[in-house]
């Protein structure tokens, strides 16, 4: 998440002399630019492994910070909440067999995560979207407690003028609104780095653009949030709305959001994007900075330009433009930031030798990108892939082709080619893009999971379901092998019973009546339905009382075929609820003692779900899912 020591930079007094350091910083980087300063005899790679932290019962754990002070190594670091932590590799020379060595360095310091997780009772989980995230884990103080997340959420809010919303459309849909940006934290991901040298950067930049619908394509591995079936890539569009700071009003302009793939290709430096960024996106973040980074470059030393890396570091693009100094040499690099983490490190590391393999395989008509293609279809293709993953038909050169042909018929061939020009061993050429060909011939993160979860929804709990995928999901992590290895059925079918809120086995699929209703049409609905139970709302869709069966049938003897009696004549006003925080064993009481077969579940009083005696009995009686 970046610089640590910072502070609201809307509109606090320091502003102005931030403002003076970044532009200051844009000055040196170009006198950088054209004096040589900036590292270009050498090219390398590098990485963070973003990853999620679940307890025995496959939920979100909140000890991070307690992990972390276990595990006791830099390369580790906080993340926005508690259930995530990061590893940042090391940076190697692209050569040889430096993907083995990355992947060998990741899965020993996974390893080191793994047994120091396992000494607070915790798990480690590679997956863009962890299933079993709920509501509860995206409250304020799942919120690692470091002054960033503060300030950021702080600042983006106090952008946007008020709370957040979500509204994704997939198979299923989600739409809400959420009071803080910790929704940006149900997204996990593998970002990978390429050092880039200066004169190149704008052509192999809009490259990165180009292939991004492809690589994203054949990587979808996010498609649930919240028990949601949503795009192939959930994380695009979450992360986009989850801190987007656009103001909806009645007036038509163009606003450009911080999570954004871009407007148009890129011009000119490094230099130009990062003015761009500066003219279009306020300043949200700040923090003292001594040293004037002209003044710093004037003595012959060079500089880190913290307010430029400040800024760039609260603007999110898919593929981020980066500067940073290793060694005392100043680079710059490309970050793609798409890639969702897992479902293992070996489907990782080959997504990652693929894309590099395409950055430096480009073939000479794409070193000029607004020549052969149109933006716009590039962008199009990353929403269509985020969308519909490897279903994808993509338009490439004017041509519609599916995700599958263009990698396997054009996209391969040129990574193949890139990769064996950085002199990579040619073992692990054919092992990384061998798992992608059997990738584009088999499935991809997302489509396995939508299939898994589908089947075991079919006859669990939709909680268990999620619970039970989470399991599947970390046993065939285990195991090592990509995920097209991976054996077709579960390893287990049983889980421990872990139910605690009323909102892990409430009903969520509502039928509910309106109190002006006709009587008679609710009860069609119970009889047609197979339900016992119907919530009534009010004219505000605020719960004013509940209905039974039982309820209905004594009515219905008493009443005329053409009787008007309405929902309000007959319903049962006093209507006791609950919220999904509340304990089961608390909601089991409420119905013992007043002798109820229901209780509406409502969150600020709208209605969110019912739990019944049904759903009591299976938990109460604690039974293991079959």
């Amino acid at each position: 998440m970046g610089e640590q020591k910072v502070k609201k930079g809307l509109y606090d007094k320091g502003r102005a002399a931030f403002i003076k350091h970044l532009i200051n910083d844009i000055d040196a980087l170009e006198r950088m630019l054209e004096l040589g300063l900036i590292e270009d005899d050498i090219i390398r790679i590098g990485s963070e492994q973003e990853f999620c932290l679940v307890t025995d019962h496959w939920r979100p754990s909140n000890k991070a910070e307690e992990i972390l002070a276990t595990i006791d190594d830099p390369h580790f670091t906080t993340e926005l909440a508690l259930f995530n932590l990061e590893i940042n590799l090391d940076p190697l020379k692209l050569e040889g067999s430096c993907f083995r060595k990355v992947e060998n360095q990741l899965n020993e310091l996974l390893a080191k995560a793994i047994q120091a997780a396992h000494q607070h009772n915790v798990k480690v989980l590679l997956t863009g979207i962890l299933p079993t995230i709920s509501k509860k884990e995206l409250e304020f103080h799942y919120m690692t407690p470091h002054q960033r997340y503060w300030a950021l959420n702080d600042m983006l809010k106090e952008l946007r003028g008020g709370d957040f919303k979500l509204h994704i459309k997939g198979v299923d849909d989600l739409t809400l609104y959420h009071d803080s940006v910790l929704f940006e934290a149900c997204n996990t991901s593998f970002q990978m780095h390429l050092q880039v040298p200066p004169h190149d950067f704008i052509s192999s930049f809009n490259w990165a653009q180009a292939i991004s619908g492809a690589v994203l394509g054949i990587s979808t591995n996010s498609p649930l949030l919240l028990g949601r079936e949503l795009w192939h890539e959930t994380r695009i569009a979450l992360f986009q709305q989850s801190i987007d700071t656009r103001h909806s009003s009645y007036a038509l302009k163009d606003q450009q959001a911080r999570v954004s793939f871009g407007t148009d290709w890129e011009t000119g430096s490094i230099a130009e994007i990062f003015k761009n960024d500066i003219a279009q996106y306020e300043v949200i973040l700040s923090r003292d900075i001594e040293s004037d980074s002209l003044a710093v470059l004037e003595e012959g030393h060079i500089p880190k330009l913290h307010a430029l890396n400040i800024h760039n570091g609260t603007i999110y693009k898919w593929n981020r433009p980066c500067y940073g100094v290793g060694g005392g040499k100043p680079h710059i690099r490309i970050e793609n930031r798409y890639i969702p983490s897992g479902p293992t490190t070996q489907d990782e590391m080959a997504t990652f030798a693929f894309w590099v393999g395409l950055m430096m395989g480009r073939p000479k008509r794409f070193d000029n990108l607004p020549a052969v293609m149109d933006f716009r279809e590039a962008k199009a293709n990353f929403l269509k892939a985020a969308r519909t993953g490897k279903h994808s038909v993509l338009n490439w050169l004017g041509n519609p082709i599916s995700v599958k042909d263009l990698i396997l018929n054009e996209l391969l061939p040129i990574a193949h080619k890139g990769l064996e020009k950085m002199g990579i061993d040619p073992g692990d050429i054919q092992r990384y893009l061998g798992i992608i060909e059997k990738r584009a011939h088999g499935i991809t993160g997302s489509q396995w999971m939508v299939t898994q979860y589908r089947n075991l929804n079919r006859h669990m709990h939709k909680d268990d379901a999620l619970r039970m995928l989470t399991k599947t999901l970390y046993q065939f992590q285990e195991s090592g092998k990509p995920l097209n290895d991976w054996p077709s059925a579960p390893e287990s079918s049983t889980l421990k019973q872990s139910a605690q809120w009323v909102g892990h086995i409430m009903s969520t699929q509502l039928f509910s009546v309106q109190q002006n209703d006709l009587a008679d049409l609710a009860a069609r609905i119970m009889l047609w339905k197979n339900i016992h139970h119907v919530p009534v709302k009010n004219s505000t869709n605020e719960i004013c009382g509940i209905l039974t069966w039982s309820h209905m049938q004594k009515h219905r003897t008493t009443q005329s075929p053409n009787s008007l009696l309405t929902v309000g004549d007959i319903m049962e006003e006093n209507v006791v609820t609950v919220a999904p925080e509340t304990p089961i064993s608390e909601a089991i009481s409420i119905m013992k003692q007043n002798g109820y077969g229901c209780l509406p579940v409502t969150r600020d009083k709208e209605l969110v779900g019912i739990i019944t005696v049904k759903d009591v009995m299976i938990y109460d009686h604690g039974t293991a899912v079959q």
